[in-house]
């Protein structure tokens, strides 16, 4: 990399040039979305709440809720269609503090979380292929993430190509399965030849599952973080977050489905190799290494994807003085905002060395959506405060759209603190902590030169 064509500058809202059409913004969406969940989860909500009817119902659910959610969001992305996304939705509506909230949460938490946990996973399934040790998975894990960083500084375009080669590759691979167990499946033994029932296990339990299914699903608004670097952003945002949203639900339905249609509710359960054993079932011996392919690729789409948008959110603190200056910066012959992203790569190879895919996993989910929560809420405060900008898009469903999304997020929050309490206040603790650091660093700016 030629770091003599580097430079600072202050940023501007448009310093990133808009190259990203409607099918690479959804390619974004769909690839950062589909990653290691549909493969692990749904045999851990198998195991949380023991009935076919409850576990199609969660998934039911958690479409109908991130639907909510986009619909939402589509309407602040049109408004401010900014590098940072979420960010930037969080500082027009509430203000810089939540803002830095969300930013400091991301630094220490999401993101490198979503780094680690996806590139452990990517490369646990290439051990199915070449044998790798314990020290030697987190190698190839560490190694994944600064390749992908090298690619998305040399360029967006390159780390567009990257994402929509591997999300048409992993929604052929997961809709190809899924077609396959329908066609060649003995559906005698599973899911759907059991009585059906509605009754969970546990309420608990179904708000736990229901946290899995959400992590599954995550991935629906990082397209925000790349905001400014869409082309016609007012009618391109709307579509790949809507359309995006739309095929990732269809997906995962279609998918669970072929689960349930080949095996049993206790063999998803007890076995955490869910989409494996399915495989195997209609394939033999050869299902293990198909699927192991298809998590590579899935997973690898995936880290891409989180490399591409996380860094934004830096870039966008940095710009408005929340953060270190030169993570702003600009590379100038490649217009990428490399400082940022070489910062969320390191920050996610040293997640890798000290931390499991289930730690980083459960991290993630409990720091990110209390800021889904308060971005859909924007949409009201924003409503209110700001009446005279031009809306081109507004939410469909206003109010009981957003509004169902907020009261599921609270009671998954609220069930997830009854259930898990010491790593759910563990996660609320390091967002709190970030509101002295806040006033620190403001108080250390207004003294600065």
């Amino acid at each position: 990399m030629d770091l003599g064509h580097v430079r600072a500058r202050l940023p501007a809202p448009d310093r990133l040039p808009r190259r990203l059409g409607v099918w690479s913004a959804a390619a974004v969406l769909v690839g950062s979305t589909i990653g290691s969940g549909i493969f692990r989860v749904p045999s851990t909500v198998a195991e949380q709440v023991g009935s076919v009817g409850v576990i199609a119902t969660l998934w039911v659910v958690g479409a109908f809720v991130v639907l909510f959610g986009a619909l939402t969001i589509a309407e602040l992305a049109v408004l401010f269609p900014r590098s940072g996304g979420i960010y930037v939705f969080l500082r027009e509506a509430y203000g810089p503090l939540p803002a830095f909230l969300f930013g400091w949460t991301e630094l220490l938490v999401i993101r490198p979380s979503a780094l680690g946990a996806i590139a452990i996973l990517f490369a646990e399934y290439m051990g199915e292929f070449v044998p790798l040790g314990p020290v030697t998975v987190r190698v190839v894990a560490a190694g994944a993430i600064l390749l992908l960083a090298a690619t998305n500084i040399r360029s967006l375009s390159w780390g567009a190509a990257v994402q929509n080669a591997s999300t048409v590759a992993k929604v052929a691979a997961l809709t190809g399965l899924a077609l396959l167990a329908f066609v060649l499946g003995d559906g005698s033994r599973g899911a759907f030849a059991e009585p059906i029932s509605f009754a969970p296990i546990s309420w608990g339990g179904f708000g736990l599952a229901l946290v899995a299914v959400m992590w599954a699903y995550d991935g629906w608004a990082d397209l925000t973080f790349l905001g400014g670097e869409v082309r016609e952003p007012t009618r391109t945002l709307p579509r790949a977050l809507l359309g995006g949203t739309a095929a990732i639900v269809v997906i995962y339905l279609v998918v669970n489905a072929a689960y349930l249609f080949l095996l049993s509710v206790s063999d998803m359960g007890n076995r955490p190799l869910v989409a494996a054993d399915a495989a195997r079932a209609i394939l033999g011996g050869a299902g293990a290494s198909v699927v192991a392919a298809m998590v590579m690729v899935s997973a690898f789409g995936a880290l891409n994807g989180a490399t591409m948008t996380g860094p934004r959110i830096f870039f966008a603190m940095a710009g408005d003085g929340l953060f270190f200056r030169p993570v702003a910066t600009v590379h100038a012959r490649y217009r990428t905002p490399w400082v940022a992203i070489l910062l969320a790569a390191f920050l996610g190879v040293g997640y890798v060395s000290v931390r499991s895919f289930e730690q980083l996993a459960d991290s993630f989910i409990l720091g990110i959506w209390p800021f889904y929560a308060l971005t859909v809420g924007a949409v009201f405060v924003l409503r209110r405060k700001r009446p005279e900008l031009e809306r081109p898009y507004r939410a469909l469903g206003y109010p009981w759209v957003p509004l169902v999304f907020l009261l599921a997020s609270l009671a998954m929050l609220l069930n997830a603190l009854v259930e898990q309490p010491a790593s759910t206040m563990y996660g609320f603790g390091i967002i709190l902590l970030g509101i002295p650091v806040f006033y620190a660093w403001r108080s250390l700016r207004e003294k600065g030169p």
